[in-house]
């Protein structure tokens, strides 16, 4: 199906952040959008005062009435959504066309410039950072973001442009279908093994995926990865990192709850650029996402600019209250290396203050191949609150509880082990310096709440 001859778009699963933003694209090209998910949430609701029709009912009866020709209507599903779904079923068996996610992704970088961002963790903050930059330049951007920007309050960005930003995502080897002019690679530390099984295949999935970026474009790699890319002949490959690489920082200077730093470039160099996020794993993203940026043509002072305004993205080191006396965020980070790069950010803006984490893992799988990871990460902090593990797609695995991670916590961290429903108690109970909420799941529904029992004391 051209997705020029698309009148209607359904979703199976309409509530993700990725989903969304696909959601909204086709809204703006004024399409009749449907679709089901399984629990209201902020964003189904504001998808739906945008125009979306959304039910939370498994019921074929609920699909509406323009979703249900084949020839015209497009379906788009979730890879979390069981094989099993009544609604998926409906459209298999009917002949609609039916694609993933990635796949009308896919469709978009080959009608467009993909500036993709593809990694373990640092994807979402990087490629927002991009996207920010290109659309506050001459050249401005499309872009498809895993986060909502808090520069636009939203994951979608819609112009003319020829380019595209896309957070390319590893997960059941989505980023596959992508056809990418120019693609970041942050990290390669090993996730998603319920999917891969391995190591060896979760690095060769990100070989195969630098393969697939077009002639003519280039690969930004991070120094030191263990994965062996695999680019074609004439793509361009540079790499960065903090201190090293094509593309690096000098000259880093934290102070006063600010961060500057000089960008180095083989393109050119940028003197004193301001992190508008002043977060320390923001300078690495920064590097990453100006590097992009530039070689597409942003001038310096356009990357001076888009640095210094970059508002950062709903969840990811999300201050919530930023006092003298408290210090409130919630962040995204479920992998051990981001909760090691968040704690280590955290504990370097505040090396006085005690700092308490509560800990929703992610997955039963995740948690049972990195507890000790885990616990690792957690103990550079004082204090950790342990809950239940959110379960999203996944039964329960015999034995695996939070408690593998609360027992391999290091002497002299402070820990406790909470439902999640008494995480509110828990806060109107205790007093904090710094309180971080972390992990995937579903706590960050509480967050409001909590920041206004602590805005209370």
């Amino acid at each position: 199906m051209n997705i020029n001859d698309i009148k209607s778009v359904y979703f199976v699963g309409a509530g993700g952040i990725g989903m969304s933003a696909i959601a909204r694209y086709f809204l703006n090209k004024d399409l009749v959008v449907g679709g089901y998910d399984k629990t209201p949430s902020d964003l189904t609701r504001q998808l739906e005062k945008e125009g979306m029709l959304i039910h939370y009912e498994e019921d074929v009866n609920q699909i509406p009435q323009a979703c249900k020709n084949k020839q015209e209507c497009l379906v788009i599903y979730t890879p979390a959504i069981p094989a099993e779904h009544q609604e998926l079923c409906y459209f298999q068996k009917n002949g609609f066309e039916i694609q993933k996610r990635a796949q009308v992704l896919g469709t978009l970088t080959k009608a467009h410039k993909g500036l993709c961002v593809a990694g373990t963790h640092g994807k979402t903050t990087t490629s927002t950072m991009c996207a920010h930059i290109m659309h506050q330049s001459h050249l401005d951007c499309n872009a498809f973001l895993g986060g909502i920007s808090k520069n636009y309050g939203t994951n979608y960005i819609l112009s003319d442009s020829d380019y595209v930003v896309i957070e390319a995502d590893e997960f059941d080897r989505s980023f596959h279908w992508l056809r990418p002019w120019m693609s970041v690679i942050t990290s390669t530390d090993p996730d998603h093994l319920d999917i891969y099984g391995t190591k060896d295949a979760y690095l060769e999935s990100f070989r195969h995926y630098s393969e697939l970026i077009q002639p003519g474009g280039a690969l930004i790699i991070h120094r030191g990865l263990e994965m062996k890319e695999n680019i074609q002949s004439g793509v361009r490959r540079y790499d960065y990192s903090l201190n090293e690489g094509d593309f690096h920082a000098e000259n880093i200077r934290i102070e006063n709850g600010e961060i500057t730093f000089d960008f180095i470039s083989p393109i050119e160099s940028i003197k004193d650029v301001n992190l508008g996020q002043p977060i320390p794993i923001n300078i690495e993203n920064g590097i990453a996402a100006m590097a992009m940026a530039q070689l597409n043509g942003c001038t310096a002072e356009e990357l001076k600019h888009g640095m210094q305004t970059y508002g950062g993205v709903d969840r990811r080191f999300d201050f919530k209250i930023k006092t003298d006396k408290l210090v409130f965020l919630s962040d995204y980070a479920h992998h051990p290396k981001e909760i090691y790069q968040s704690a280590r950010s955290i504990r370097e803006l505040y090396k006085d203050k005690h700092i308490t984490a509560i800990f929703q893992p992610h997955l039963y799988t995740r948690t049972r191949d990195f507890y000790k990871d885990f616990a690792d990460a957690l103990s550079q902090l004082d204090e950790v609150i342990l809950t239940e593990i959110y379960p999203a797609r996944e039964l329960p695995i015999e034995g695996v509880t939070s408690k593998l991670i609360y027992d391999n916590l290091k002497p002299g961290v402070k820990k406790e082990m909470i439902l999640k429903a008494d995480v509110l108690n828990f806060v109107k109970s205790h007093s904090f310096e710094v309180l971080i909420v972390l992990g995937a799941g579903d706590l960050d529904n509480q967050v409001p709440e909590i920041a206004k029992l602590l805005n209370s004391k």
